[in-house]
């Protein structure tokens, strides 16, 4: 469902020849997230956008270098409860240089933008 809003978003700023002009930050932002939560084959979420990979390539390398700079908005913390996780033993390791990344033994990540938000997150699951 997500895709086709975004399907629908891409087509407003496709010209009748079909090129993409004008796109907005917010709009590249938007793509590079759902681009990031693909799991799938790139070809397929080239296809399922109706657009070709040739096309995207600038702009999702204008909205990384958008990321990199901080000018993406920083999604909110999502609390995950212990029965979720399973609990387990923790792995805390930086990443970029721009907060802590949380390794649990089932192999999932977790990623805290802040010191604080994973000192909140920790006092919950304890």
């Amino acid at each position: 469902m997500e895709l086709e809003k975004l399907k629908k978003k891409i087509s407003t700023y496709k010209t009748n020849g079909g090129y993409l002009k004008n796109i907005s930050d917010e709009l590249a932002l938007e793509i590079l997230s759902c681009w990031e939560q693909w799991s799938g084959p790139s070809a397929g979420f080239y296809s399922a956008i109706q657009v070709d990979y040739r096309k995207m390539a600038g702009i999702l390398g204008r909205a990384k270098k958008l990321k990199r700079e901080g000018r993406a908005p920083v999604s909110e913390f999502k609390e995950i409860t212990d029965a979720v996780l399973g609990g387990g033993s923790v792995n805390v390791t930086s990443f970029n240089g721009q907060g802590i990344e949380l390794s649990w033994d089932q192999g999932k990540v977790i990623r805290f933008p802040q010191v604080e938000s994973l000192i909140d997150f920790l006092k919950k699951v304890a």
